[in-house]
């Protein structure tokens, strides 16, 4: 059986049991970091009193490897074997790898059970106290200013179709800032949530106009909410 298993965004104690359980069960272990996995399984062992998988395999399972690795993959499960996927952070497939394994699974009747988590995109939704519904998820914002500023632009036309959507989108700590003056260019009057290390300890939240929020400076993983 294969496994799409979500992880904490952050705080490991955000573990559900059910996520430890398969984790701890299953016999091959796909994973976007093994470095993160590394550290994650002594600590799973540490929160929960869970018999592990003694023989588990841990292959290193990223986007540059999704194709290569497909076959192998494929073949463990036609020998039925408990097959988990999880990526660094939160769940797999929204904005890391899976996506071909599901698509793949779906096309050849290959079950798949999903273990659901929390994403920083849903938990920054929340953080930015504006009305989620509807709501657009774009993932990582383009790295190209020209590609970046299309991308604004159809905001905008978004907003004339949806005038209360809100926008969730990922964004480095390197660009933030230049993003954040591209929207105060184009779109002066949205308000944005800056949402950083969420869960973590040094988690904030930063409110405001594109203006307001543009000149500080940010650092560790970003979420960013615009209405």
């Amino acid at each position: 059986m294969l496994y799409i298993v979500g992880t904490p965004i952050g705080n490991l104690e955000d573990f559900s049991i059910r996520q430890a359980k398969t984790i701890a069960a299953c016999d091959v272990l796909l994973s976007e970091d093994t470095r993160s996995t590394g550290l994650l399984i002594p600590r799973l062992k540490q929160l929960f009193p869970l018999e592990f998988n003694t023989n588990q395999q841990i292959i290193s399972y990223y986007k540059d490897t999704e194709y290569d690795k497909l076959p192998h993959i494929l073949e463990l499960l036609e020998q039925d074997k408990n097959v988990a996927l999880i990526s660094e952070a939160g769940m797999p497939l929204i904005s890391d790898p899976g996506y071909l394994l599901i698509s793949t699974a779906v096309k050849k009747n290959i079950p798949f059970t999903v273990i659901p988590g929390p994403t920083a995109a849903t938990t920054a939704l929340v953080y930015s106290g504006f009305n989620p519904h509807p709501h657009v998820f774009l993932g990582f914002l383009p790295k190209r200013e020209n590609l970046l500023i299309k991308l604004i632009e159809r905001m905008q036309q978004m907003r004339d179709l949806l005038p209360e959507v809100v926008i969730v989108c990922y964004e480095s700590p390197e660009r933030i800032q230049d993003t954040l003056k591209l929207l105060d260019q184009h779109l002066p009057q949205c308000r944005v949530a800056v949402c950083r290390e969420l869960t973590k300890k040094f988690e904030e939240i930063s409110r405001g106009k594109p203006s307001e929020l543009f000149d500080r400076t940010y650092k560790g993983e970003i979420t960013l909410v615009i209405k």
